[in-house]
């Protein structure tokens, strides 16, 4: 988070997009052609959604089976996925952010084409996966524009739960005159034109040391796809909870000047500080050796734990949305994902459920009563409703861990999350997040949870 009224990287990166320059990812491992004749997905039979939000995930057997694999097999059981099988080949890869030149085996793994229920003008994938220490994953995305063109593969994350192999990182640079990828978003560079991303495919490649047996197993993989009105002020929702979730506060600015190396802590860390209260929430935590690293001295090591897991080289800090929601699914039993949601009737339909919910938001300090601050990008977890309808928030930017607690106003706060267009402090329009949120959830949900997951469109 940045308290300053300066545009945070993400909207200084959203609002240059229509210049954009055009070069294609450096130094990585081999460019897989796309097949010829894509298959197009099976469940594709266009249902009818007034939501402009289409999220679509692979996580079954039937699902991963359905795949154009090369090297890579479906794994069944209780958590279906994908590994490497008789790996595809070997490639180098340099890692830009180490100097290190290595060799892969790899093996990949394609997904059909999803024709997307709301054309859309920016598209987030996101993952969840076990990388053994000696194997990694990157990501990619291909689509169809509404105009008959396609864009080329995208890569949307080259990602390790650890960081011996490998460094964590988005790429920079990547554009065809018509998108570009800011970080961890697809989006269309100039939307009031009316193109669109129509279709989509997602293309997994493993990595694995040679010689080896080891294997990455991706679990899940999904993306979402929206088509947000641009908007300063949302409708209202009507209050129709009240209730509240027990879920552990963390303050990030008791941690100000603590590890450099991941973005110096303090204000930079709203976002693994609210993943780690909801991992802590479903009762997974990091081991008292996963945490030996940290210094002994500082209070919640769990969250400078939380910090390194999730920091993007690239980006050079720990705010890229999906690798926040990889991070919670490499605990046992633990997904998440990468959501837009359309109103807080949606939280406090999951927040019924037992799910709590980080949103992410910028505001001016006069938009949002109590909070005393104001911020160009700000992430904080959703734990309940008040009696009047008001939202009830663990706040990680606050003194101390007894201070998280806020309650916010919900007419205000509604407005600041779901809105896609703002002005900042000296008057200029810049963006809003429009309703972005992170939701991690166990692996195996109750009928409930899945019931809500499924009406907040998570399928």
């Amino acid at each position: 988070m940045s308290r300053s009224e300066k545009p945070s990287r993400r909207t200084v990166l959203a609002a240059a997009a229509s210049v954009a320059a055009a070069a294609v990812a450096q130094g990585v491992v081999p460019a897989v052609p796309a097949a010829a004749a894509p298959e197009t997905d099976a469940e594709e039979t266009g249902r009818a959604d007034t939501r402009p939000i289409d999220y679509r995930s692979w996580t079954t057997y039937s699902d991963w089976k359905a795949g154009t694999a090369k090297g890579a097999g479906a794994v069944a059981g209780d958590r279906p996925g994908v590994v490497i099988g008789t790996p595809a080949g070997t490639t180098t890869y340099t890692d830009p952010h180490t100097g290190t030149k290595a060799t892969w085996e790899y093996a990949t793994w394609t997904g059909p084409v999803h024709q997307l229920a709301v054309p859309a003008t920016e598209t987030i994938a996101s993952w969840n996966a076990d990388t053994p220490a000696g194997t990694w994953i990157q990501v990619e995305l291909h689509g169809t524009y509404s105009d008959g063109t396609q864009t080329p593969w995208y890569v949307m994350g080259r990602w390790a739960a650890g960081d011996q192999d490998i460094k964590r990182t988005s790429v920079d640079g990547q554009s065809d005159g018509k998108s570009t990828i800011w970080t961890d978003t697809f989006a269309i560079d100039d939307a009031t034109t009316g193109l669109r991303l129509s279709s989509y495919q997602l293309r997994l490649t493993l990595y694995r040391k040679p010689g080896t047996k080891l294997t990455p197993t991706v679990w899940r993989l999904g993306a979402m796809g929206s088509d947000i009105p641009d908007r300063f002020t949302v409708p209202a929702s009507t209050p129709g909870l009240a209730q509240e979730l027990k879920v552990p506060r963390y303050s990030q600015e008791i941690h100000k000047g603590q590890y450099p190396e991941y973005d110096n802590g303090g204000e930079a860390w709203c976002s693994p500080t609210s993943s780690q209260m909801i991992v802590e929430y479903w009762g997974a935590r990091p081991t008292a050796a996963q945490l030996a690293w940290v210094d002994p001295t500082y209070a919640d090591p769990q969250v400078c734990f939380a910090a390194r897991y999730t920091y993007d080289y690239q980006y050079g800090g720990c705010g890229n949305w999906p690798f926040n929601a990889a991070y919670a699914s490499t605990y046992k039993d633990l997904q998440g994902v990468i959501m837009r949601l359309a109103s807080l009737t949606d939280l406090e339909t999951l927040i019924a459920a037992g799910i709590p919910a980080i949103t992410s938001q910028s505001f001016l300090s006069s938009e949002l009563t109590g909070a005393g601050y104001g911020t160009s990008g700000h992430l904080m977890t959703v734990i309940g409703f008040t009696a009047d309808g008001d939202v009830i928030a663990n706040d990680p930017f606050s003194a101390s861990d007894d201070a998280v607690r806020r309650v916010y106003l919900r007419r205000e706060f509604e407005n600041i999350w779901l809105r896609t267009k703002r002005y900042n402090a000296s008057g200029k329009v810049v963006s809003g997040t429009g309703g972005v949120c992170y939701l991690y959830f166990p692996a195996c949900p109750s009928p409930s949870q899945l019931k809500a997951l499924d009406a907040v469109g998570v399928r």
